[in-house]
């Protein structure tokens, strides 16, 4: 008897090379397309995606069940409030148990470590919705929207200014697929660690200032100076990143046709002023609408593997 074949997860931007994101960006905006012109195919027909949220959502949520009811598949929502989950059942017999009824899974969790062991022991597909450490979904379709703004990123500049988070960390990967140079700019103390910037230590440059990052950057990017989990620490944190606003001044320095973006929700007045996120060059709802469009095609692709 042939064993099955391993399934392919999505657990970091690393689990898909360079020819493999082209592809999948590529697809993302046919799709979208197609859906809004009502010729969008259903190949996500008789498939049930099982979606698991430790963290809360609105955007991870909406655009993956929205994208598997559209395409003509269903999703599960699963909280570890109201699952056994949350009642203390090992990762590794919960997703045995899932993945044994369902065709994907997408999770949403704390620890990268939980995405790893749930997609050791599952036999279908495993998506990384959101960890502490990566956020690659977010990463998709901030790709897709530059694309259709703007082009190719190879070649580019992008400044990263705020925080060296989970959003970072996967900044720091796409540099290396796609080609550009990646500017990080955070408070002392605030960098992104080691073992996530030494492997790409030649499309990295960090520093402690801002205006150095963006100056005649094509894409600035930044994101909510506290995290989820972190809101103990919000009131220092707005003190520490004072300093680290994207604002008019700042979006000056960038090229004359630079994006700014924000994976959301945004804090008009904190890490960005309400003129730049509400601004021309602010690409923020394609942005977020791009979600289901970039993870539409993510799912097909993996289904196809």
């Amino acid at each position: 008897m042939v064993p099955p074949k391993a399934p392919r997860h999505f657990l970091t931007l690393n689990d898909i090379n360079r020819a493999e994101l082209q592809q999948i960006i590529a697809r993302a905006i046919e799709l979208k397309a197609m859906l809004r012109q009502g010729t969008a195919p259903e190949p996500f027909n008789n498939k049930v995606l099982a979606m698991i949220f430790e963290k809360n959502s609105t955007r991870t949520r909406v655009s993956f069940e929205s994208g598997m009811a559209k395409l003509g598949g269903h999703a599960i929502f699963l909280s570890t409030k109201d699952s056994q989950l949350g009642r203390g059942e090992p990762i590794e017999d919960a997703a045995r148990c899932i993945a044994s009824m369902v065709d994907m899974v997408m999770i949403r969790t704390y620890a990268h470590s939980t995405v790893q062991r749930f997609a050791e022991y599952s036999r279908v597909p495993v998506i990384n919705g959101l960890t502490d450490e990566y956020h690659p979904c977010q990463l998709l379709a901030d790709i897709q929207t530059y694309v259709e703004q703007r082009g190719s990123l190879a070649g580019k500049t992008v400044a990263w200014v705020g925080d060296g988070n989970n959003m970072c960390n996967s900044y720091i990967q796409a540099a290396e697929l796609c080609d550009f140079e990646l500017r990080i700019a955070t408070p002392k103390g605030f960098e992104p660690e080691d073992e996530f910037v030494t492997p790409y230590q030649h499309r990295v440059n960090l520093s402690n200032d801002p205006r150095a990052a963006v100056t005649g950057a094509d894409l600035v990017v930044t994101d909510t100076w506290a995290s989820m989990g972190q809101e103990d620490e919000k009131k220092q944190r707005e003190k520490i990143f004072s300093g680290y606003q994207v604002n008019k001044e700042l979006m000056s320095l960038a090229q004359r046709d630079a994006l700014f973006m924000h994976c959301l929700p945004a804090y008009r007045g904190k890490e960005v002023s309400a003129d730049i996120l509400d601004a021309p060059d602010s690409v923020v709802w394609e942005e977020a609408e791009n979600r289901m469009h970039a993870q539409n095609a993510l799912m097909e692709f993996l289904f196809n593997q």
